[in-house]
């Protein structure tokens, strides 16, 4: 874990050079650090969503990586103030680009659309340091729990004074 700056930023890193079933270990590594992150158990119906979402999140990236990419080198977690970014890296240098139309009965080809409906942000850019190959980022924010839900509907309410 690496803590930085005032929000504490948290890091989890998984290798994945070479390892086999990297999808579940990944989605495996994921749900950890969402329960020690407080996301899991989920608080409310929105919460448990949102971390479905990340879980399949993460197997798309990883998927693409596996599929088109030969294979995820390392999955990196970061995790402040309730903002979740993914970044998946891989030895190749092609950003991944949407396909031309499909239809959406036809197996395959969806998964850029996935990261583009389930999450906030999500892109590519080089590995630093001219450093061969990507890394695919997606980010996702955590919604309000039942105490920071309170807290807003307290703050709206008229004083009783």
């Amino acid at each position: 874990m690496t803590t930085k700056g005032a929000d504490h930023e948290q890091v989890r890193r998984l290798v994945l050079r070479g390892t086999s079933g990297a999808v579940t270990r990944c989605r495996d590594f994921t749900a950890a650090a969402l329960a020690e992150w407080g996301w899991l158990p989920a608080e409310t119906p929105e919460i448990r969503e949102r971390a479905e979402d990340v879980l399949l999140l993460v197997s798309e990236v990883v998927t693409n990586a596996c599929l088109h990419a030969g294979g995820p080198q390392e999955l990196v977690l970061r995790h402040a103030g309730g903002r979740l970014r993914m970044e998946v890296s891989d030895a190749s240098p092609e950003h991944p680009h949407a396909q031309a139309h499909r239809s959406p009965a036809l197996p395959g080809g969806h998964g850029l659309m996935v990261l583009d409906r389930l999450s906030g942000a999500w892109g590519s850019e080089a590995k630093p340091n001219l450093a061969r190959g990507k890394v695919v980022w997606v980010e996702v924010t955590r919604p309000p729990g039942p105490a920071s839900l309170r807290a807003r509907r307290d703050r709206r309410r008229p004083s009783p004074l």
